[in-house]
């Protein structure tokens, strides 16, 4: 292999940084989602982050996805703020 070629089907750094954002964020979520209290509540948003990860998995155009990390991001500090309001 040609020093500089990528093999077919690599990410780009770019990409790759991307992907390990999107990782992070679905891990947060998924340890914010322990701390809820009901078993069914807890399975009901394990469900939904995981289909909607899913359902976005092949997302490509870079400022959909940057959007979609914001919009995640945002969902996340509000179920966190709302663990804290039901624990005070």
């Amino acid at each position: 292999m040609a020093a500089g070629r990528l093999p077919p089907g690599a990410l780009t750094l770019k990409q790759f940084l991307r992907r390990q954002q999107v990782l992070q964020l679905y891990r947060k979520i998924l340890r914010a989602i322990r701390e809820v209290p009901e078993e069914q509540d807890r399975r009901y948003l394990k469900d939904w982050a995981r289909e909607e990860f899913k359902r976005n998995k092949d997302a490509t155009e870079e400022d959909a996805i940057r959007m979609m990390i914001t919009q995640g991001n945002m969902q996340l500090q509000e179920l966190q703020r709302t663990l804290k309001l039901a624990k005070s």
